[in-house]
């Protein structure tokens, strides 16, 4: 198993035909040592055989004669099954392996088995180094008049996720999106994979969408009939070509039952083949049943969002209660590999006054976004937010309810007690819709109710600009991608009002920004909302609040938090001035 390293592994030709020479050496071997059983197997199936019963699960009841086709009692198909196997062929891809000087090395297929994670062989993509170079193309296919369909091109992700192992021959990696694109990879769909055995049976017919010699589309319907069935891998009389390692095998349900990763070749004649050999999708999932533990919380999302079937895992999948149980939180490559943001660096001192976890972490991951708290004030250090424009939700809010994360102790949360009988409100730190994108919208605005993204704000406090700001920055940072990281937090110091003898309330919170314009430049931009006549007495009123945009240097400088190196991309990082009054977006300088 592979990942999270980068590989310094020569890529070279010579190299993949070497690799692809290996591995249909070790398909024969596989192939010969079966031999003696294999016709055996090919006999009249038993109906009471179990793998049959498995078998029979899979099939949809109004397909009145699908076991008869199975049998091979029968030949017809309703129509529907040829849109069928076009559906499932728009999730198919060609693959171009490059060096790292772009040169082009050679192709495969492969296919999404999520909604951005691309499956191929180890042989094809055998290290993040190799998947960096590589590129991915969707619809390369003909249309009926045998034009060029458009072609859309994306790049692979894998310091977001990559899982590669040799001995089984496959990878798994995401994809990014493309700004220029008008279609993204989660537009074409993908191949659900089902992690139980008895998909197809010994004697049954698989079809193979594939990229031959790494040409446009191509498709070999039911020629291909499976002649044996190992621990892990299926031999198939199937027509591929070199190029088509990773196209998925399916059954007669449009179910993938395989991986295709080699032909067999003729041990006697030269450039013909005698069988082809596919990875079974059963072995590929009991890899990760295996492994499971071993992977990071983000790596188990990922896993869970590809196999169908979570009870194979050791770890329960988390049940829906009241409080997060999430398993994504902040991503510090939101915004692209080369646009790597990572969460705000704490100094010695505030390491020894977080909040920890009992794994011994103190970063909160919740939907989108995460936190870090600070045990003496029960309040964030900062909270760190992911907003993707393109995916999001307009989710009503209504009957909001609150809630101590369980995670980390109850005292070191300020809860109801603050807010009761007063004018405080609890103000989101992490504004309740930016976070609500995606598929997963809903447990992200649910998320945002935690008394960890809480913090005290008088209920007459103006806070329009100071929500206007993320919204103002989608709209006009003529970034067609429509993503922003953005961290918030409130300023900690030590003559902060001290309410009803044991609260400290900040009077001045801060916001950094930090998207990529249409040039490809980074922008990291800094606001400060402050009140510096608060009077004592909050059963009155605050006083009149003004937002500032500051340089990022500020906001370190009054946090003690380390923004790394965005201070290089902060438009007014050089003005030597306590900062700008924001009276209206028009005002913010990206």
């Amino acid at each position: 198993m592979l990942r999270g390293i980068i590989e310094q592994k020569e890529i070279s030709k010579e190299r993949f035909e070497a690799k692809q020479d290996q591995i249909q050496k070790q398909a024969l071997k596989r192939f010969i040592e079966n031999d003696s059983k294999r016709n055996s197997n090919l006999e009249k199936i038993d109906i009471k055989d179990n793998t049959l019963k498995s078998r029979r699960k899979l099939l949809n009841d109004y397909d009145s004669i699908a076991m008869e086709r199975i049998m091979g009692k029968s030949d017809l198909f309703p129509i529907s099954y040829l849109q069928m196997g076009t559906n499932s062929g728009n999730s198919i891809c060609r693959i171009q392996i490059r060096d790292d000087k772009g040169s082009f090395i050679g192709s495969g297929t492969g296919f999404l088995a999520a909604e951005n994670v691309l499956m191929t062989n180890n042989h094809v993509i055998d290290s993040m180094r190799t998947a960096l170079n590589s590129i991915a193309e969707f619809n390369y296919q003909d249309d009926v008049n045998f034009m060029p369909c458009p072609t859309y091109t994306f790049r692979l992700n894998p310091e977001q996720f990559f899982v590669t192992d040799e001995e089984l021959d496959f990878t798994l990696v995401a994809l990014k999106d493309n700004p220029s694109s008008d279609k993204q990879p989660k537009d074409f769909g993908h191949l659900h994979l089902i992690a139980e055995e008895g998909k197809i049976l010994e004697g049954e017919y698989v079809s193979i969408i594939q990229h031959p010699n790494g040409g446009p589309k191509a498709v070999t319907i039911r020629e291909n009939k499976v002649s044996s069935i190992l621990d892990d891998f299926i031999h198939y009389l199937t027509d591929t070509e070199p190029g088509s390692s990773g196209s998925p095998v399916f059954n007669d349900q449009w179910i993938v039952v395989a991986l295709h990763h080699s032909g067999v070749p003729d041990p006697n004649k030269k450039n013909t083949w005698i069988a082809n050999e596919g990875i079974r999708i059963s072995s590929i999932s009991n890899y990760f049943a295996k492994k499971y533990n071993n992977f990071t919380a983000r790596e188990k999302m990922f896993i869970r969002e590809i196999f169908s079937n979570l009870d194979i895992f050791s770890e329960p999948e988390p049940p829906e209660p009241t409080t997060s149980q999430i398993d994504v939180g902040y991503d510090s490559t939101f915004l692209g590999l080369d646009y790597k943001v990572e969460l705000p660096g704490l100094s010695e001192e505030m390491k020894k006054d977080v909040s920890y976890m009992d794994n011994g972490s103190y970063v909160l991951d919740y939907t989108h976004f995460s936190i870090v708290m600070c045990r003496s004030r029960c309040l964030a250090y900062f909270t760190a937010v992911n907003i993707d424009g393109n995916q999001a939700k307009n989710i009503k809010r209504s009957g909001d309810s609150w809630n101590f994360d369980p995670r980390i102790p109850k005292d070191a949360q300020y809860g109801d007690e603050l807010y009761a009988k007063n004018d405080l409100d609890r103000g989101h730190l992490v504004r309740r819709l930016d976070p609500v994108w995606g598929d997963k919208a809903i447990q992200a605005n649910n998320d945002t109710f935690h008394f960890t993204n809480s913090s005290p704000q008088h209920k007459n406090l103006n806070q329009k600009i100071w929500l206007d700001l993320e919204n103002y920055i989608l709209k006009n940072a003529q970034n067609h991608n429509l993503k922003v990281s953005v961290f918030t937090g409130p300023v900690f110091r030590s003559d902060d009002m001290i309410y009803r003898g044991k609260f400290k309330i900040p009077a001045e919170f801060w916001k950094v920004a930090v998207m990529i314009k249409d040039d490809g430049k980074m922008s990291a931009t800094a606001y400060l909302q402050t009140q510096k006549n608060m009077i004592e007495n909050l059963e009155f009123a605050y006083g009149e609040y003004k937002t500032y945009q500051v340089p990022v240097a500020r906001i370190e400088e009054i946090t003690g938090l380390d923004f790394g190196e965005l201070s290089q991309y902060d438009p007014i990082a050089n003005i030597e001035s306590s900062g700008m009054v924001i009276g209206a977006p028009e005002h913010i300088k990206l």
